[in-house]
């Protein structure tokens, strides 16, 4: 099942510096330019770091797809300040996105 975009629409409005790119019908988020997650199947995970750990520590962990690496669920995705704060922390435990040559 495709995520909808008024989902995305929703999850992007929560927090500045949160963008997307649309993928096979579901999107990867970026945090000032750098992955954090993404939205499947209408769920909004992230990428497992430390800091995502430690802040969303009774998550379930769930796959985005199949063959995938294992994300966190957030789901309380209208909590602005969380939201914020984990994508803060998360930040500098990300790789610098790749650039096409």
């Amino acid at each position: 099942m495709a995520s909808s975009k008024e989902y995305l629409a929703f999850v992007l409005d929560q927090v500045s510096g949160l963008s997307a790119r649309s993928m096979m019908g579901e999107y990867v988020l970026y945090y000032d330019g750098k992955v954090v997650g993404g939205i499947y199947d209408n769920r909004l995970l992230v990428k497992v770091t430390p800091s995502s750990a430690m802040l969303l520590n009774n998550a379930p962990r769930e796959l985005p797809y199949d063959g995938a690496k294992e994300m966190l669920l957030i789901t309380d995705i209208e909590n602005r300040e969380l939201l914020k704060n984990l994508f803060e922390a998360m930040y500098n435990e990300l790789p610098e996105r790749k650039r096409k040559v």
